[in-house]
């Protein structure tokens, strides 16, 4: 149910070994005061390859940021391209405009793998995996731009790219499009059964976890369609 995903410090951390500095790698996940997971922590994750395992099983992430004294947290798309996240909005966006500025901003992506059913309400929980990555967003143009819109596709529907229409000069100045460097992130992942207390395992109540799974529904064709041709296959 659970991808299997080891905590620990990531390969990638920047190190020395003698009088030779290493290669630098990409920051350490939850490395940073502000990314530390203080509640749970042994539920807090450090590979960097578990960084990437939850955003690539996501489709959507909240991404969110304050004007002002307002927060606002806006549902995306989005893809990770190496060691960044991809989003798009419209050019008429307030909110997006302010990303693209350089506004700081939150995006989290969170995987719901189960109900975690305990024999008292306390201790029922849920099984998850969540990533949060900080940082400021910044704007594409361009062939970069063009490359994100095919990358932002081809992980939400992959092979679709090649079967539609690209985006014409309109809709891409119509479109902005961000990219978030995966620098400061953590990862936190719940998963197993309920940890009740000793003194509530006789109590005749069910306990255990009920998985939840996403899963693609039947193809409904547009009424409009004009050629008989079969659904896709995913």
């Amino acid at each position: 149910m659970v991808a299997t995903l080891t905590g620990g410090a990531g390969p990638d951390r920047a190190g020395t070994h003698g009088s030779r500095p290493s290669p630098v790698g990409p920051p350490a996940v939850g490395g940073t005061d502000r990314t530390r997971v203080r509640r749970l922590p042994d539920l807090a994750v450090h590979d960097r390859s578990a960084l990437h395992a939850v955003l690539d099983a996501g489709r959507v992430g909240h991404l969110a940021i304050a004007e002002r004294d307002q927060p606002y947290a806006l549902p995306v798309a989005y893809a990770r391209d190496g060691e960044r996240v991809l989003v798009h909005g419209s050019t008429g966006s307030r909110l997006f405009r302010h990303l693209a500025a350089g506004a700081p901003a939150c995006l989290t992506v969170t995987l719901l793998d189960g109900l975690v059913l305990a024999r008292s309400a306390f201790e029922s929980s849920m099984n998850y995996r969540c990533a949060m990555v900080l940082g400021r967003l910044v704007a594409l143009d361009g062939d970069e731009k063009l490359a994100a819109l095919e990358r932002l596709s081809e992980h939400l529907i992959p092979g679709r790219w090649a079967q539609i229409r690209p985006p014409s000069a309109k809709e891409l100045a119509a479109t902005l499009v961000l990219a978030l460097p995966l620098d400061e992130c953590s990862v936190k992942v719940s998963a197993g059964p309920p940890d009740d207390p000793e003194d509530d395992l006789d109590r005749p109540v069910w306990a255990g976890v009920v998985p939840v799974v996403e899963a693609y529904g039947t193809p409904q064709p547009d009424p409009r369609l004009r050629h008989d041709l079969p659904p896709p296959e995913w």
